[in-house]
């Protein structure tokens, strides 16, 4: 993902970022964050979300790649998976590159001009 890569990377960054957006989601992930595998079960003991919830939200952060499940016998179980949020990182730091570039060049130019006004 760059932002460089055209509509279809804007249009995959924009999905990973909203699944990001959400505080539900993000809770979900700083639970998985640990590296320990969950079911929905223990993701939903809190009582704050159902489990058709905390399964509709898992389902999206799945489909970005931000968590994978494994099948353990009837249980299906969830795990965070850092490479999405290493990718989402690197993404940002390009942006970031971008817009320091760009502030270099505006520096440069207006250095440039008040130079100039100081020769005349």
């Amino acid at each position: 993902m760059s932002p460089e890569a055209g509509a279809s990377g804007l249009a995959e960054a924009a999905r990973i970022f909203a699944a990001l957006g959400d505080p539900t989601r993000l809770a979900l992930l700083h639970r998985l964050a640990d590296g320990q595998e969950r079911s929905i079960a223990s993701l939903s003991t809190d009582g704050a979300l159902t489990r058709q919830a905390v399964t509709k939200h898992l389902a999206v952060l799945e489909a970005t790649g931000f968590v994978g499940r494994q099948r353990r016998g009837r249980e299906t179980r969830f795990k965070f998976k850092p490479h999405s949020i290493q990718e989402a990182g690197a993404y940002l730091q390009a942006v970031s590159g971008q817009w320091d570039d760009a502030l270099a060049r505006l520096q440069a130019h207006l250095e440039g001009k008040g130079a100039a006004a100081i020769d005349r």
